[in-house]
């Protein structure tokens, strides 16, 4: 070989050596957590499903370089979230994304950059975050405004029912974005001249005394505010709405194809989409203080017609017309 061409094979395995190095260096895997006020989501949860395919279209994949934080209580146990948020802070979670108000709370004080889906309330008025354009915190997310959303949901109602006289408003009044939630119910509530039935409840034995004032005066409709509670109740409700013959409005459309009645709310498919992108931005260093929150730009009217014929009731074509989406 001439001493030409043994330096340029020198040279080359050199220049080649590093490189395969890095070819072989493991890639980062990033790891997120989804936390509800009943604890850390499995990946099998529809919310968590929702979040991880949002990620796998940014380029994210389980096991290669996304972690999800797994389940660590027994199911049933009752868990304490401030702890659960140090326990992720301590295992250095990249980002949790929260349902809920007190999920969000707990995630606010224990500093973890954070990303909020929704059941929050208003992130102003319970003091999650100062600015909804710049949160100056670790919390960041989508949050809808309750007002409109309320005004519209009585307002369906208002059109099935045109004699709508009085609404039983069901809501954990333990939670403070529940309880702004209701409150602006209610007042869009008796802008329609609409009487409210107040029927908070605190704990799951609440609901058979919501039941209670609800058999002492007939409501002519019933509006549920979704958070972990009532959601975890939700079939109890079903069930007094179907045998008291009593249309039922609900926030989520989930819950309409589990057999409530009708639901007008924020597109979750959505909502989650876009808190992946929220996710992926902090994976790549963004700051949630630098990302503005952001409210939901799809809403969903859904109606189960096999549940408003158990009951009796026929839906005006006025209102089937509104549907996004009619559940046979």
């Amino acid at each position: 070989m001439k001493r030409r061409e043994f330096m340029i094979l020198i040279g080359t395995a050199a220049m080649t050596a590093p490189r395969a190095g890095i070819a072989q260096a493991p890639a980062r895997v990033y790891r997120v957590a989804v936390v509800t006020p009943r604890g850390l989501l499995p990946e099998s949860a529809p919310y968590a499903k929702l979040l991880l395919d949002g990620l796998a279209q940014r380029g994210y994949t389980l096991g290669q370089n996304l972690g999800l934080e797994g389940p660590r209580e027994a199911a049933g146990q009752p868990i304490e979230l401030p702890r659960l948020m140090e326990e992720l802070k301590a295992s250095k979670v990249d980002v949790i994304v929260v349902v809920g108000y007190p999920t969000a709370v707990a995630a606010k004080d224990a500093g973890i950059p954070t990303v909020v889906v929704n059941g929050v309330g208003d992130p102003l008025a319970t003091g999650l975050v100062v600015n909804l354009a710049r949160p100056e915190g670790n919390i960041t997310g989508i949050s809808d405004v309750a007002t409109t959303l309320s005004t519209k949901r009585l307002g369906l109602l208002k059109e099935l029912l045109p004699k709508l006289h009085r609404v039983a408003m069901l809501w954990n009044k333990d939670d403070l974005g529940m309880s702004l939630r209701y409150a602006a119910s209610a007042k869009a509530a008796e802008a329609m001249g609409v009487a409210v039935q107040a029927v908070g409840v605190r704990e799951p034995d609440d609901f058979d005394e919501a039941f209670a004032v609800m058999d002492r005066e007939p409501p002519d409709a019933i509006l549920m505010v979704s958070d972990s509670l009532t959601i975890l109740n939700r079939k109890r409700v079903f069930q007094y709405a179907a045998t008291h013959r009593l249309p039922a409005i609900y926030e989520y459309d989930p819950l309409v194809r589990e057999g409530g009645l009708m639901s007008y709310g924020p597109d979750l498919q959505e909502s989650f989409d876009r808190a992946a992108s929220m996710v992926d931005r902090l994976f790549k260093g963004a700051r949630p203080s630098d990302l503005p929150f952001e409210q939901p730009t799809r809403y969903l009217f859904v109606i189960n017609l096999k549940t408003a014929k158990s009951i009796g009731l026929e839906i005006p074509p006025n209102v089937l017309a509104l549907a996004d989406e009619v559940v046979e």
